[in-house]
């Protein structure tokens, strides 16, 4: 049952970090309607992060030539607006670490069905306005503002339910950008962004001998590399679709999804359904 949901959470993980639909969200849904078989000894904050690493891979081997590019000149646009699109998430990241109490609350998924719904919000808003102006800047002529901006998009992302990749892509046609330089700098700047969530989560574990004594075991490991090996291969793919699909056709699908399923989610907290035992106003 284990290596099961350990392919099931990889699957979700893979798919959902890159579509616009927010992959913490869908992870937290599996949680909950699982009821108790996704059990935080094995499946706890260590794995999640592992799971960004897999699809962190799926990301470097889809832009290998970009981040070939930026390894050799260090020195060059890209990677300062790469820098200054990743404060606003320390920053965030930061605030959060000191308030214990607002983590605790985010964690605990009260704000789910409403970061949802911001998502179709996003979205909405950014294809509307993408569609009625000509996008005139590309990852060459972006100035160091619209890194910023999309930067803070990324901070938002950080909620759960909010899409990392459909905000920050959001942001980028807001900004201006075409449609294919906004996909590809949504999903460069998940690099640093699980970069980041990786050393903070070491640390975590490295203050913390009992849990990191409870991750030493062969079948954790075990159902850890079976996810991360379905994140990775269905990121892979996750990515290509993505962009083609914003080239392409645009977010508006994604846009009806996340708000059904938003809608959907604040009904159950409402009712206390399916395992849902708490309301959007926290208790």
């Amino acid at each position: 049952m284990v290596f099961l949901i350990a392919l099931l959470l990889g699957l979700v993980q893979g798919l959902c970090e890159f579509l616009p639909v927010s992959s913490s969200g869908h992870l937290f849904l599996v949680a909950k309607l699982t009821q108790g078989a996704v059990n935080e000894d094995y499946f706890g904050s260590f794995f999640t992060v592992m799971l960004h690493v897999a699809t962190l891979i799926a990301v470097i081997f889809v832009y290998r030539e970009q981040v070939l590019s930026i390894l050799r000149r260090p020195l060059q646009k890209l990677t300062l607006h790469l820098i200054i699109a990743t404060l606003p998430t320390v920053v965030f990241a930061l605030i959060l670490k000191k308030w214990d109490a607002l983590d605790a609350w985010l964690e605990a998924g009260n704000f789910l069905g409403f970061s949802f719904l911001l998502t179709t919000v996003f979205l909405t808003v950014s294809e509307l306005l993408s569609r009625r102006r000509k996008p005139r800047k590309s990852l060459a002529t972006m100035r160091w503002t619209d890194a910023l901006a999309i930067g803070g998009m990324q901070a938002i992302g950080v909620l759960p339910g909010v899409s990392r990749s459909g905000s920050t892509i959001a942001g980028a046609l807001t900004c201006g950008l075409d449609r294919k330089s906004a996909a590809d700098f949504s999903f460069l700047m998940s690099i640093p962004a699980i970069l980041g969530g990786l050393v903070l989560e070491v640390l975590k574990l490295v203050k913390n001998p009992q849990a990191l004594e409870s991750i030493m075991t062969l079948p954790y490991w075990g159902a850890m590399l079976i996810a991360m090996l379905a994140a990775a291969i269905s990121g892979y793919f996750a990515v290509r679709f993505m962009i083609r699909l914003v080239t392409k056709k645009g977010l508006l699908g994604f846009a009806i999804y996340t708000g059904v399923l938003g809608v959907v989610v604040i009904l159950l907290q409402v009712f206390r359904l399916m395992g849902f035992g708490f309301t959007p106003f926290g208790g």
